[in-house]
């Protein structure tokens, strides 16, 4: 049997898993500009006690989706998010920064 043969006969089932991707044009935008965090908007919050609620007031004022609170001595992921606000606090759990990322 030619070599040709079985090797063609083994890559087709893998030409069905391929996927075609839709044109450019027609991938929806993000709405980015509605949830993007303001971290000058929630500047005021620096010094006060950390707790759940305050946390959600950051949140809004800060105009973000999601909120990473960022305990003391601990790693975080460098990942870039428009609509994340980072609160730091330190051992005492008094915010000492907001950040947007």
């Amino acid at each position: 049997m030619d070599i040709r043969l079985i090797a063609i006969a083994a890559l087709l089932p893998l030409a069905a898993c391929t996927q075609e991707r839709p044109p450019v044009e027609s991938t929806p935008t993000p709405p980015e500009a509605e949830m993007t965090c303001k971290a000058d908007a929630a500047q005021s919050y620096v010094g006060q006690t950390a707790t759940p609620d305050l946390g959600g007031a950051i949140l809004k004022a800060a105009g973000a989706r999601t909120l990473r609170w960022g305990p003391p001595r601990s790693a975080m992921t460098m990942d870039y998010r428009v609509d994340r606000v980072n609160v730091m606090y330190d051992d005492a759990y008094k915010i000492t920064q907001v950040t947007c990322g």
